[in-house]
């Protein structure tokens, strides 16, 4: 994989995107210490692209015992993010029933490039290999400021209609 985004980072506004926090939790049902999505600054549904972040606020959940001196944003949480990311996309553009969770399938080819700390933010570009409703497969590459600091692929499988999820 490339060091580079597959899109011009600096082409987005991150302090207007076009997904704000609310928009993300109308689409996924991630809450308080789980939702790694920020906002969403691009969705390119012919390309199969989405460009999204994580804003680490210096008193996050895992700070305080995630080396307690030298805080790091967990990789296991980059991983969750970047399936958040691509959830989104799966929940918004219409790829599958309206309702249908997307859920964690695999993650493959995880790579942890850059240390991410509190304070930081991290965007992500999510590129679709495979999009349909029964499977979605995205290769996601995340960046803080212009140094890439993971990549995987991201397997996403419907888990069933969040409403009748939640009355299982």
């Amino acid at each position: 994989m490339s060091d580079t985004p597959a899109i011009d980072l600096a082409a987005f506004d991150f302090a207007n995107p076009l997904h704000d926090i609310e928009a993300v939790r109308a689409a996924i049902p991630h809450r308080f210490e789980f939702e790694m999505l920020s906002g969403v600054v691009h969705v390119d549904p012919v390309a199969k692209i989405i460009v999204g972040f994580k804003d680490l606020a210096p008193d996050a959940f895992w700070t305080r015992g995630h080396l307690p001196g030298f805080p790091i944003f967990p990789g296991v949480l980059m991983c969750e993010a970047a399936a958040q990311l691509t959830a989104f996309y799966y929940m918004t553009q219409g790829v599958g029933p309206t309702g249908v969770l997307m859920g964690l399938g695999a993650m493959d080819d995880a790579r942890f490039l850059r240390m991410v700390r509190p304070g930081e933010r991290l965007v992500m570009v999510g590129t679709g290999i495979k999009v349909h409703r029964r499977l979605t497969r995205f290769r996601v590459q995340g960046f803080v400021g212009k140094d890439p600091a993971f990549e995987a692929t991201v397997t996403g499988v419907p888990l069933g209609n969040l409403e009748e999820l939640r009355r299982a």
